[in-house]
């Protein structure tokens, strides 16, 4: 990894050249963007300070900026959920039995919570504007591995269906993106992202908050991959894109972090 990821320190890459490059076992990656140093529009000679006037202007009286609407605590039809809504349907669906015996990705105590979005109308209230309103929080078990969705009633506050799947991986939330990082830092094949770390940054690489991360699911392929990460697809396996806060990308394609076993493995090459 060294020598491969060492050609890149120096050049931005840009999100395009890295997806282009990514094989067709990365499931649904969106690269952030490039980040830059801050631009200022204007002709030449600069932009005028907010609130100085130019020669033979009158100073603009100062402006008046309104605060924004606070947001409603419950949503209405079929409007996004709110902040309010999410988190207490969150907290609803994790409760009971799961928020026992489930384990993040941390290995803490309750499941891995992946997404809150609003559900879909039943076939029979499609056409219903006073249809209940419904969410869907779905979570992952580290515990036995398993993808578990509840469908959660808004207006009753209970769990109407709950569904649970294994072999079904979903993108990867910011949290497992940082364990990710967090358990490469600590393996011996994170050595080579440290030291580019430092070649860029002229600091130690310790923590996956010095990177700007984004992850795609690694599902198996028969030779394609160690040993060790035949069991990716139904274990949740990472590839990370790594690049240094406000530098450049660091090439870790390589690299699956089998998160339910939190071991790192480096891919075959052909």
């Amino acid at each position: 990894m060294r020598d491969t990821v060492h050609r890149h320190l120096g050049k931005v890459l840009t999100g395009a050249a890295i997806a282009a490059a990514a094989t067709a076992a990365m499931v649904a990656v969106t690269l952030p963007g490039t980040a830059g140093a801050d631009e200022t529009g204007g002709a030449a000679g600069g932009t005028r300070a907010a609130g100085q006037a130019g020669p033979g202007q009158d100073a603009a009286p100062p402006g008046v900026v309104e605060e924004a609407p606070a947001e409603e605590k419950q949503g209405t039809g079929r409007d996004p959920l709110t902040g309010d809504e999410a988190l207490r349907v969150e907290k609803i669906a994790a409760a009971g039995q799961l928020s026992v015996t489930g384990r993040d990705v941390e290995g803490d105590r309750g499941p891995q919570r992946l997404s809150v979005d609003l559900a879909e109308p039943e076939a029979a209230e499609a056409d219903d504007p006073d249809a209940p309103r419904r969410a869907d929080v779905t979570f992952y078990d580290y515990r036995n591995d398993t993808l578990v969705t509840k469908t959660v009633n808004l207006s009753t506050g209970k769990v109407e269906r709950t569904g649970t799947q294994r072999g079904v991986q979903p993108p990867p939330s910011r949290a497992e993106n940082a364990e990710a990082a967090r358990i490469l830092i600590a393996a011996p094949l994170g050595a080579g992202l440290k030291a580019d770390y430092k070649d860029a940054t002229g600091k130690e690489l310790t923590s996956p908050d010095q990177l700007e991360l984004t992850g795609g699911i690694y599902q198996a392929a028969p030779g394609a991959q160690p040993a060790v990460l035949d069991d990716c697809g139904v274990h949740r396996c990472v590839r990370l894109f790594s690049k240094v806060r406000s530098g450049p990308w660091i090439d870790t394609r390589d690299l699956v972090i089998d998160l339910s076993t939190r071991k790192a493995a480096a891919l075959d090459r052909g």
